[in-house]
């Protein structure tokens, strides 16, 4: 592409500028039409910076269009203030602007006439300026853009390229307006770059290869974009299309070379391409010789069958099987157990994966593979294939299957009837049926028993019945058989624990650290037995390990958090409790302990929101709410709180504590609604009274429970100095069990406890002190003494 130059006068920069202007007069400015427009519209105003240069990234679609010609203005020479066609030439310093003999006559400088009255209003925004036409354009080509993307997106690839032409026409009138606005420093790379890429493109999807590849060259030869390279990616993929291999093998290096190390997959896709088109042109060594790069450095199904092929070619028999054993230790990115899940809820892909499943290999598989090597001399390998069968049978969830593959061994020799035994006794164990579970561990044990499986579900059956002693014995009778057996070794330090043998569960615990060393749960049982044995210290150091392992765990966050506070580190232990609530913000105990936190901070108004949480996850819980109103009350928001109280009379129409603070608040603010709450609290104690009568005269145990399902019930008016206060934490709050009294009539019990306990009292000043103790404070001061 050529590129076109732009000449440039060469003219005195600084010529005339000595020679008087008469135009320059301050005097004469009033009288002159042109300055009084520019003044008083937005005629003459540069317009803003609203386009930068930005950096050629891939990521940033730098490419070139027809830019040279348009850029040699502001390339070629830098702009200065010479004078240009028609324009105005700046003022200098041969006169001070604005001031002539005139102004020492007593004028002032008023260039804009303010002296003659307000200024005229600023006009409304003309969408006829070039500033604002140039706007226009641009968002006009980004349209054309998508357009023309989502045109091939739906398969129009014609539109597509028609789109993108138009874009590019588009996109050079845009450089030609800001070249005649003498915007040039404004011209967009980024655009420039979408423009050129999206036709490239749409040339090679509508297969004119010549034309795309004159579009990818004139983006890969312009330096304005440092990255541009890499679309030779592209272009070698055209000239595979056009079997144009060696110079398809040559931009794929060249590109090759544009990619740093740090772009692993991308170098590896191109190198794949290049091993194909080796192959193509029949030059197996050198395919070769890039498919074994790749599976040495990134091994995938596809490289490596390329590469068995390869070796076919060359007739290299023992380089084939080093290439199929690596071919298939390439893991395949499929769990066994979603090989045969539907991968989507869409009925047609049921349906396939049904067919699999029962296609005719499978049932060869499933059926005459396992026939024949029965009736063979590898009886052995048949009923290990069972077991797998048993086992695929529980990945897929079937469990009935699964039981009746195994149960069909109960009569075969001894090894393998012990393997059947413990996956039965296994599956019985997982479903809860810990009969079964122990009648099969038996049969497993009775089999083979050296076997540490059968030993370990066998303690299992007997730890759940609360027999510990005797489940430490079969593990360590499977230890004994396996040293290595990390479950064995596991349940035993349970089982210590379970006993208070705390110092041997330790041990078994440290051992088995030992094994695993990034274990999450055996690092926990060793902050709980630190914790037993009362080394706090100990039990948050392993805890820190915990979470390094598992940093998102909310109950191993509140736990930190109840060590540290525990500790007395309450900033500790308050990061601790909120990390944990950003991951799970429903635990009760964590909302508890923040709200509790903030009011012993005296910052009420955060607790409010912990507490209303809480009545969201507890809406029966009435103690939740009242925090929430004598947090109201604490922060000094009286009429919240009474609003608050309210709605919990409406809710909760037979709670005592919260008619007592009614009758409180509506006294203590002089409402008259405090005689009909107080007619409601004679009511509601009166039949308390006889609630508690009846529940005296029955069964303790019966008036027990009674008791505590009226604490948690809503319509209950039971004890709610119980059940509606908060836990041990919210009553050790200073103060909490002193009786808030109120100043309704005697002859009505409205006391109210609060299950906050009484406002702190506000720290002394010394002022008043000082002012008492000073005997200066006593005597008159004098004239001299006092403030002027």
């Amino acid at each position: 592409m050529e590129n076109v130059h732009l000449a440039v006068e060469e003219d005195d920069l600084y010529s005339g500028y000595n020679d008087y202007n008469l135009t320059l007069d301050s005097e004469e400015l009033e009288n002159n039409a042109g300055f009084q427009q520019a003044v008083r519209t937005s005629h003459g105003r540069r317009p803003p910076m609203t386009a930068k240069f930005p950096g050629t990234a891939i990521g940033a679609r730098p490419l070139a269009t027809s830019f040279g010609s348009r850029m040699a203005s502001s390339l070629g020479r830098p702009l200065t203030g010479a004078v240009q066609d028609g324009a105005a030439r700046p003022m200098t310093a041969v006169r001070a602007a604005g001031y002539t003999s005139s102004m020492s006559r007593g004028s002032n400088f008023d260039p804009l006439g303010q002296s003659r009255g307000p200024a005229p209003p600023l006009e409304a925004k003309n969408e006829d300026t070039p500033e604002e036409k140039i706007k226009i354009l641009e968002k006009k080509v980004n349209d054309l853009i998508e357009e023309s993307c989502m045109a091939h997106s739906a398969g129009a690839s014609q539109l597509a390229l028609e789109k993108a032409k138009e874009a590019g026409r588009k996109e050079r009138a845009l450089a030609r307006q800001r070249e005649q606005a003498g915007n040039t420093e404004q011209i967009c790379l980024d655009l420039t770059y979408s423009v050129l890429l999206n036709l490239a493109n749409q040339y090679a999807n509508n297969e004119m290869f010549p034309e795309a590849l004159n579009s990818y060259q004139v983006i890969v030869r312009n330096k304005m974009f440092s990255n541009a390279g890499r679309l030779k990616v592209n272009m070698a993929n055209i000239y595979f299309k056009q079997k144009n291999y060696p110079k398809a093998i040559k931009f794929y290096r060249m590109a090759l070379d544009q990619i740093s190390n740090a772009h692993k997959e991308v170098r590896i896709k191109i190198m794949q391409n290049i091993g194909v088109v080796f192959v193509r042109m029949g030059q197996y060594s050198d395919a070769i010789t890039s498919f074994e790069h790749i599976m040495s450095e990134s091994p995938n199904i596809r490289t490596g069958f390329n590469l068995i092929l390869c070796y076919f070619a060359v007739g290299d028999r023992e380089r084939m099987k080093k290439a199929f054993q690596k071919l298939i230790s390439v893991p395949l990115g499929v769990d066994d157990e979603d090989k045969y899940l539907p991968s989507t809820d869409d009925s047609s892909a049921n349906m396939v994966v049904e067919a699999i499943k029962n296609d005719k290999l499978h049932q060869m598989e499933r059926d005459l593979c396992v026939d024949m090597v029965k009736s063979s001399q590898y009886v052995e390998l048949a009923n290990d294939l069972e077991i797998n069968k048993a086992i695929t049978y529980l990945r897929q969830r079937d469990f009935n299957q699964a039981v009746e593959t195994l149960k069909t061994f109960e009569k075969k020799d001894s090894r393998v009837k012990s393997a059947a035994a413990t996956n039965l006794s296994f599956l019985y164990f997982l479903e809860k049926d810990y009969e079964q579970a122990d009648r099969y561990a038996d049969l497993a044990m009775n089999a083979d028993r050296y076997n540490p499986a059968a030993l370990i579900n066998k303690g299992n059956t007997v730890f759940v019945k609360n027999d510990q002693e005797k489940a430490a014995e079969f593990y360590k009778e499977a230890l004994r058989n396996d040293s290595c057996c990390t479950e064995a070794l596991y349940n035993l330090g349970l089982a210590y624990k379970r006993q208070n043998r705390l110092e041997e569960a330790l041990d078994c615990f440290l051992k088995l650290h030992a094994i695993l060393r990034n274990s999450a749960q055996v690092m926990y049982q060793l902050a709980s037995l630190y914790e037993l044995l009362e080394d706090p210290q100990q039990a948050i150091d392993w805890l820190m390990k915990v979470i390094s392992v598992t940093p998102t765990d909310p109950h191993l966050l509140a736990k930190l958090g109840e060590l540290h506070d525990g500790e007395g580190d309450k900033s500790q232990a308050f990061q601790y409790y909120y990390e944990s609530f950003r991951y799970f913000p429903s635990n009760i105990d964590v909302i508890e302990w923040l709200g509790a936190y903030y009011i012993e901070t005296q910052f009420c108004e955060k607790a409010i929101q912990y507490f209303e949480r809480a009545t969201l996850i507890q809406p029966s819980q009435v103690k939740w709410q009242l925090v929430v109103a004598s947090c109201y009350r604490r922060s000094g928001n009286y009429q919240k709180a009474l609003e608050t109280y309210k709605d919990i009379h409406r809710k909760f129409p037979e709670n005592v504590e919260c008619l007592r603070f009614l009758v409180r608040l509506c006294t203590d603010m002089g409402l008259q609604e405090v005689q009909d709450y107080a007619t409601r609290l004679k009511k509601v104690e009166k039949m308390r009274e006889i609630r508690e009568q009846r529940v005296k005269s029955g069964r303790e145990g019966s008036a027990r429970g009674r008791r505590d399902g009226r604490e948690g019930s809503a319509g209950s008016a039971g004890d709610s100095t119980r059940g509606e206060r908060l836990s041990a934490r919210m009553r050790s709050l200073p103060g909490s069990d002193e009786p808030y009294e109120t100043s309704s009539p005697k002859e009505l019990d409205a006391s109210y406890v609060d299950p906050l306990g009484p406002q702190a009292e506000r720290p002394k000043t010394g002022a008043k002190k000082r002012v008492e103790d000073d005997d200066f404070a006593d005597e008159e001061l004098g004239d001299d003494l006092l403030p002027e």
